[in-house]
């Protein structure tokens, strides 16, 4: 391979669709390349053309888009090339991994069955056909290579019976079937744990090192970019605005849009202010580190368990955990994936079978309380999930989606919920002129500020958010969270703030509760644990979130990997 010639160049590249008659850029003279063996980072807020880049690069692009300009794929050029062309790129010498592996990888077909269909579409045409034998043996040098405990063993399971981090490794694998030159990197950690993101990183770090593999990075996470890109690309508008190396671009970053990015981006060490305020000794609205059975709890957890499954088969996926939430207080509930946030989460509004102890909301026994005593507590909760587009109804407008909660539960007349509906759009940053747009209309930051005041629009005592901003993009968790911010404020609900994000507990939160494998490993006041965790599972988990720095993010990956 002649390593001079860059991987892939993209020279004055313009994606445009008509839309009503108006020609639309979703990418406008963009220009960019990526040598060998470089990890280039593509950062930008949705809509930046981004994805868009990505999908013309593997010649994907949607049905209507006219592109112009040049995207060469060494000595191919793409947006010249048939579709036979393209079909012996694709897969071949560029691969693509997705954000959801979860999504991505057939649910009904066994792994090995996967990874063989990915090896053999990597045969070019007219190669030799590889036997079962061959097949089987470079599906588990695949999983070797990416790290995968046991390869024997996983090609005869099913994506369900691996973890988040697992299955992305295995979409890793099948992109390399074919020992691509270029390998895009769409997302790849946005759904994982901070841990199991740290060990993908590595993976693709150790990929490039061991196979000469290129890395296109698509990313909204700063910490990522610190941790594994040589050079950042940073778009707004369909624009490129700046580009250079990653560790100049951190440090002195030259355009304004950059440097608003990287201020907007949540960072440990900083706190919060609000949270700071102490009386006593304990935070305000909150009990003192640890503590529990303050007389403000709204949520109160004591030796809770909560198993599934059947007798002689059952999963304890919550296992004596004691916390509580006082009023006008949020508490960060933080983990890896199958620590039990979500499960108590869910314990918490009566959709998790509670098998032991107990979960008291508003003072209400959830698993003792009669079946009108339940609906009325949950009149009490509000709830935020991850995803705002499968939470909110496509059907129905922006007002419809906030006024049905006014409606079916006050009993509210239209014009009293009209007028609730606009005040509560006005709460969260949006204004009434957003009252009659679908989800579809949407950004995903206006989506979540809509499933936010839906949440609120009935005065929740208590506030249940489960990971409400880790699919956005820096800048829009930021408005979010300050949305989120001034909201408790205002209303003083008390909320459980589920999350992988230590830099958002850190900004946002005013004690902090660590579970794993469904057990407490500690908990107090955010200070206590993002200072000086006693636990080395805290630790850990502390030591694996990246940070928007590559100097300091290499000194922290060379002492995770050390220790």
């Amino acid at each position: 391979m002649d390593t001079t010639t860059p991987v892939l160049s993209i020279d004055h590249l313009t994606v445009a669709f008509d839309v009503e008659g108006e020609r639309v850029l979703a990418v406008d003279d963009a220009s960019f390349s990526i040598g060998h063996r470089e990890v280039v980072a593509v950062v930008g807020e949705s809509g930046s053309g981004k994805s868009m880049t990505a999908m013309t690069v593997m010649g994907i692009a949607p049905d209507g888009a006219q592109a112009s300009g040049s995207v060469r794929i060494g000595d191919l050029e793409v947006l010249a090339a048939g579709e036979s062309a393209l079909r012996a790129v694709r897969g071949r010498r560029v691969s693509m991994i997705f954000q959801d592996p979860s999504a991505a990888l057939n649910p009904v077909w066994s792994i090995g069955f996967q990874i063989a269909e990915a090896v053999r579409r990597a045969i070019p045409d007219g190669g030799d056909r590889p036997d079962r034998a061959e097949v089987r043996a470079r599906c588990i040098e695949l999983l070797r290579l990416v790290e995968v405990p046991e390869p024997e063993r996983r090609l005869r399971q099913y994506p369900h019976e691996l973890s988040g981090g697992q299955c992305q490794r295995v979409m890793i694998a099948m992109a390399l079937a074919a020992d691509p030159d270029l390998l895009i990197a769409d997302e790849p950690t946005t759904a994982l744990d901070v841990t199991v993101q740290a060990e993908v990183l590595d993976v693709l770090r150790r990929l490039r090192e061991r196979t000469g593999t290129s890395i296109l990075l698509i990313t909204h996470d700063m910490g990522v970019v610190a941790d594994l890109a040589d050079r950042v690309v940073v778009m707004r508008n369909g624009r490129v605005v700046e580009t250079g190396d990653a560790q100049a671009v951190f440090s002195t970053p030259a355009a304004e849009y950059t440097r608003e990015l990287l201020a907007a981006v949540p960072r440990m060490g900083v706190g919060n202010a609000i949270a700071d305020l102490v009386v006593g000794g304990a935070p305000l609205g909150g009990p003192a580190d640890g503590a529990l059975g303050g007389p403000a709890a709204v949520l109160e957890a004591r030796g809770l368990v909560v198993e599934y499954g059947r007798l002689g088969r059952r999963f304890r996926a919550v296992d004596d955990v004691s916390f509580e939430v006082g009023r006008g207080e949020i508490v960060g509930l933080v983990g890896e994936s199958g620590s039990g946030k979500t499960t108590i989460g869910r314990a918490a509004v009566g959709l998790a079978p509670i098998t032991g102890g107990s979960i008291v909301v508003s003072g209400t026994d959830v698993q003792g309380a009669s079946r009108a005593e339940r609906q009325a507590m949950r009149r009490n909760v509000g709830v935020v999930f991850q995803n705002p587009m499968m939470s909110l109804n496509p059907r129905y407008t922006v007002a419809q989606t906030i006024a049905e909660p006014l409606r079916q539960i006050l009993g509210l007349g239209a014009g009293e919920a009209e007028a609730r509906v606009d005040r509560l759009l006005a709460d969260v940053g949006l204004g009434s002129a957003w009252r009659h747009r679908y989800p579809h209309e949407l950004s995903g930051g206006q989506r979540q500020r809509v499933a936010i005041a839906r949440a609120v629009a009935l005065d929740p005592a208590l506030l249940i958010a489960d990971e409400p901003t880790s699919a956005l993009d820096v800048s829009v968790q930021a408005r979010v969270l300050d949305v989120f911010r001034e909201l408790q404020e205002r209303l003083g609900f008390a909320c459980l703030f589920i999350t992988h994000d230590l830099a958002v507990v850190d900004s946002l939160c005013d004690r902090v509760v660590v579970l794993r494998s469904g057990r407490l490993v500690e908990h107090g006041t955010r200070e206590r644990i993002l200072r000086a965790p006693e636990d080395e599972y805290t630790r850990r988990l502390i030591a694996a979130a990246p940070v928007p720095d590559p100097h300091e993010q290499a000194e922290r990956r060379a002492m995770r990997l050390a220790s």
